[in-house]
């Protein structure tokens, strides 16, 4: 909670912060703020009592909430991840798209399509007469919706990501070697000066995008490197500035390792339960239940930290912030 409450407040009160791709972030960690407040303290006190004592209405109420907020939560890493793609593979052209108007329509779409996965149960469950009142459970008697939900929360989400960031990784391994293999500039001095200008605006173009809150734009310095040209002949400063754009490449890769590795550890053992019991392949406990339950809820809980903890922008702002809590 506190995680995604510094994270939302970082971005209000910076505005060096106040950028499309932030807002992005910004609505992934309200979305699991909610999953914090809404979802999490409800779960506790049913594993604690073993009994759902707040009756069937409430029951209904809190599952509904809790599968809108974990599907929204994981569509927002989908257009997080679509909106770095863009950014790096349609540079020029996505960087006049990229507006606020953009990001809204974005986030407004990820609610929509969680409501439309996650409500159509209220429209079909019925109170149970004979079944224990006790028991608050996401019920699977019907099959299509279970194979419909699982797929539209998680599968396909999950099979989207796992695409574009592999595009992306591949588009800056494309850029890296770019850069590699480019020639030196002339000596010239007419080609120095038209060099440096084009240099001096793809600087400018690419600087801004690193202030965004992905950790991919450790991709968009690749992708500077690659576009920008060397200036110095000495082979030495050539090895290191290839030696250097290796690096990133490799931290690059070690970020979406951990982005995506997260991600799926987080949700797909859940996703693989609720389509075995639905499919009624098998049944799990209750205690099973619980725990992959709550192992989807961490990826609430670390997706603050992964998609804030390696942005500049983001670590002045969060030190901006213990100050005012210490000196208020």
């Amino acid at each position: 909670m506190l995680l995604n409450s510094s994270v939302i407040s970082a971005i209000c009160t910076t505005k060096k912060l106040h950028q499309p791709a932030n807002y992005l972030i910004c609505s992934l960690a309200l979305t699991d703020l909610l999953v914090a407040i809404l979802v999490m303290p409800l779960s506790i006190a049913y594993i604690v009592m073993d009994r759902w004592t707040l009756g069937y209405f409430l029951c209904e109420v809190w599952l509904s909430i809790d599968m809108t907020c974990c599907t929204c939560s994981i569509l927002h890493l989908c257009v997080i991840a679509l909106d770095r793609y863009w950014a790096i593979t349609d540079a020029i052209e996505y960087a006049r798209k990229r507006t606020a108007k953009r990001a809204g329509i974005m986030i407004c779409t990820v609610w929509a399509i969680s409501i439309f996965i996650s409500v159509p149960p209220l429209f079909w469950r019925n109170h149970p007469s004979n079944s224990n009142s006790s028991d608050c459970q996401i019920q699977h008697s019907h099959v299509i919706y279970t194979i419909y939900s699982t797929f539209g929360a998680f599968y396909i989400p999950l099979t989207l990501i796992l695409i574009v960031y592999y595009r992306i990784y591949h588009a800056a391994k494309s850029l890296y070697q770019k850069r590699g293999s480019s020639r030196h500039l002339s000596s010239r001095s007419t080609d120095s000066q038209n060099s440096f200008a084009s240099c001096k605006l793809t600087q400018t173009f690419c600087i801004s995008d690193l202030s965004m809150s992905d950790p991919t734009t450790e991709f968009d310095r690749i992708q500077f490197s690659a576009r920008s040209p060397p200036f110095d002949n000495d082979p030495d400063l050539v090895g290191d500035r290839q030696q250097i754009s290796s690096v990133r490449e490799r931290k690059a890769a070690r970020i979406l390792g951990l982005i995506l590795g997260a991600f799926i550890l987080s949700w797909l053992p859940f996703f693989i339960k609720e389509l075995i019991v639905g499919l009624r392949i098998s049944t799990v406990s209750s205690e099973v239940a619980h725990f992959l339950t709550w192992l989807g809820y961490v990826n609430s809980l670390i997706n603050p930290l992964l998609y804030t903890s390696f942005n500049e922008d983001f670590k002045f702002a969060f030190k901006k912030l213990i100050k005012c809590w210490e000196h208020p």
